[in-house]
């Protein structure tokens, strides 16, 4: 079944649909709660997950780690994770707009003013909330540590 026939089955059943979006190279806590915290406020937590090339045009040519087929795959054998959604753009915006969520969901590190789609999701009276990270961990804090202990 496509995407847009799931998001379409799920609203129809009434479901409060949650869309986040992200790298998630080198899965870590701090992803694995954000992830958990973001299902907790609805039904159904979708996840937009950048392409190896937009990764490589919004970070550089040595991102990701992890290819695009086993990062979506790590996703998707998340307990909080329904649906994981590739995506070629540098932003989600388009899949916003194809998704229509009910909750738009970001990091703490994100003011609600410069997350891509907020405008969109707050103009048919959806939600745009930010999740504050508990853990001082992250995939570019992983790569220095490695580089560190065995490159130098």
């Amino acid at each position: 079944m496509e995407y847009l026939e799931l998001v379409k089955k799920w609203k129809d059943e009434g479901k409060k649909i949650i869309f986040t979006n992200g790298c998630f190279d080198i899965l870590h806590a701090g992803h694995i709660d954000y992830l958990e915290k973001s299902k907790s406020l609805g039904d159904v937590l979708i996840v937009g997950l950048n392409s190896d090339t937009s990764i490589r045009r919004i970070k550089g040519k040595k991102r990701p780690i992890v290819p695009q087929e086993y990062r979506k795959r790590v996703l998707e054998g998340l307990k909080a994770v329904d649906l994981v959604i590739l995506f070629e753009e540098d932003t989600p915006e388009r899949l916003i707009k194809e998704i229509k969520p009910d909750v738009l969901v970001k990091g703490g590190d994100w003011n609600i003013e410069n997350i891509v789609g907020a405008d969109f999701v707050q103009s048919y009276g959806g939600e745009v909330k930010t999740i504050e990270f508990i853990y001082d961990i992250s995939t570019s804090k992983i790569i220095e540590k490695v580089i560190n202990l065995y490159c130098k």
